[in-house]
C-alpha cells in the first residue's frame, strides 16, 4: 500500500524557513514512529508569481486536489502589493481554498501554561484556554456577487455581497457539531440575526442541523458582536464556536491574541471526503509572511508544526501521535525556550528557528 501524500507549499517571507522545521518533524515520525509520507514540494504566492506569473500554477493546482493534506507556509510581501489583485499572492491561497472546496476552517486558540502571562488578558482569565473556532471558509461576503468598485453618479461605491446557501451554512454546522462530539459537547453558533437576513438563516439551519441531528449536542446562540465582547471577558465559557466567513476571520484573530502570539497558532481548513475517506484539507500556521524578519532565523516554528499535528489528527487519524507533538511542544516551553517573539518580561532562552525545532525533535526522541 503507498504511503499518504503530503504537498508543501512554503511560500513566501518565513514560510520556507518554518517549514523546513516541519519537515525536520516530518522525518522524525517517518524514523521513529513507522509513519512514512510521500512528500513533495511547490510554489505558491508571491513564489509562484516569480516563477509562472500567477499566484498559483494550474499544476500545482491539480497537485493539490490529489495530495491527502497539503501544508502551507505563508503567502504575501510588500514586494507584490502594486500587482493587480488577481495576481497578488493572497489570491493563490483562495484558490486552493475555493476549488478544493475547502469549507471549515478550524481554528484552535490554545493557551499553554507556560506563555499565559503573554496574554493581554489576566492569566488566570486565559490559562488552560483550549476552544476551536469554526469558521465557513468558502462562500460568505468575500465571495458574493455583486462585488466590486462601480460608479453611481460623481462618486465611486463598494459593492460586496453576503450570500448563504441552506446547504453551505448545514455542512459547516454538521463539522462544528462532530467536534463537539469529540470535545465537551458545546456549541455556540454566532451571527448578526437582529440586523442580517444572512443571519437570520444562519440561526435557523444550525437550530435545525442540531434538532434533527444532534440533539445530544448542547447548542447556543450569540451575535457576533457580543461574542467578541465575551472572548475578552471570560472565554473559557466556550468550547466550539461556528460562525460565517466575515465573522470567523475576525473572530479567529481576536481568540488567537488571548493566547499571546500568533506565532503559536496553526489551522485546518477541511472539505468533503475523498475517495480514500480522508477529507480534502490544507493545514498552515495563523501568522503572515512576516517578511521584515524572513531569513534572520527569528520565525517561530511552532505554528507551522502545531498545524501538521493538525494534519496527523484530522487526516491521517494519528490522534495519539499528534498528542505526542503538541506535548513535545509543549515541553519546550515548559523548559523556557522562547524565539524573539516569545521573549517576554520574564526572559526566557532565547533560540532561533531552527534551534526551535530541534528541541521539539528531541522532546519528540524523549517520549519514546
Amino acid at each position: 500500500m503507498s504511503n499518504p501524500s503530503i504537498l508543501i507549499l512554503p511560500g513566501d517571507g518565513i514560510g520556507p524557513e518554518v517549514m523546513a522545521e516541519v519537515r525536520h518533524v516530518i522525518d522524525w515520525f517517518g524514523e521513529n514512529r513507522d509513519l512514512t509520507f510521500d512528500v513533495s514540494e511547490d510554489l505558491v504566492g508571491g513564489a509562484a508569481y516569480d516563477v509562472h506569473g500567477v499566484p498559483l500554477a494550474d499544476a500545482t493546482m491539480e497537485r493539490a486536489q490529489g495530495a491527502d493534506a497539503v501544508l502551507l507556509g505563508a503567502v504575501g510581501g510588500p514586494r507584490y502589493d502594486e500587482l493587480d489583485f488577481q495576481l497578488k499572492p493572497e489570491r493563490g491561497l483562495l484558490r486552493l481554498r475555493k476549488e478544493m472546496d475547502l469549507y471549515a476552517n478550524l481554528r484552535p486558540a490554545q493557551c499553554f501554561d507556560a506563555l499565559a502571562e503573554f496574554s493581554s488578558l489576566k492569566a488566570d482569565v486565559v490559562g488552560g484556554l483550549d476552544i476551536m473556532i469554526v469558521r465557513e471558509l468558502t462562500s460568505g461576503v468575500y465571495f458574493g456577487e455583486p462585488r466590486g468598485i462601480v460608479k453611481e453618479g460623481n462618486e465611486r461605491v463598494g459593492i460586496n455581497t453576503q450570500r448563504y446557501t441552506e446547504s453551505e451554512i448545514a455542512r459547516v454546522a454538521r463539522s462544528a457539531f462532530d467536534l463537539a462530539r469529540k470535545r465537551t459537547g458545546k456549541v455556540c453558533s454566532m451571527e448578526k440575526a437582529n440586523v442580517m437576513e444572512s443571519g437570520v438563516l444562519w440561526r435557523e439551519v444550525v437550530s435545525e442541523v442540531h434538532a434533527a441531528e444532534y440533539s445530544d449536542v448542547v447548542l447556543s446562540h450569540m451575535y457576533a458582536d457580543a461574542g467578541a465582547m465575551q472572548l475578552t471577558r471570560w472565554p473559557k465559557q466556550f468550547d466550539v464556536i461556528v460562525t460565517d466567513n466575515l465573522f470567523g476571520d475576525l473572530l479567529s484573530d481576536l481568540a488567537a491574541m488571548l493566547t499571546g502570539s500568533l506565532g503559536m497558532l496553526p489551522s485546518a481548513s477541511l472539505g468533503a471526503p475523498m475517495d480514500n475517506g480522508r477529507p480534502k484539507a490544507l493545514y498552515e500556521p495563523v501568522h503572515g509572511s512576516a517578511p521584515d524578519i524572513a531569513g534572520q532565523g527569528k520565525a517561530n516554528p511552532v505554528a507551522c508544526i502545531l498545524s501538521f499535528a493538525m494534519a496527523l489528527r484530522y487526516s491521517f487519524d494519528k490522534g495519539d501521535e499528534a498528542t505526542r507533538l503538541e506535548r513535545a511542544v509543549e515541553a519546550v516551553l515548559a523548559d523556557g525556550l522562547r524565539t524573539p517573539d516569545l521573549m517576554g518580561p520574564e526572559g526566557g532562552s532565547p533560540v532561533s528557528t531552527a534551534e526551535m525545532g530541534d528541541a521539539v525533535v528531541a522532546k519528540l526522541s524523549a517520549s519514546l
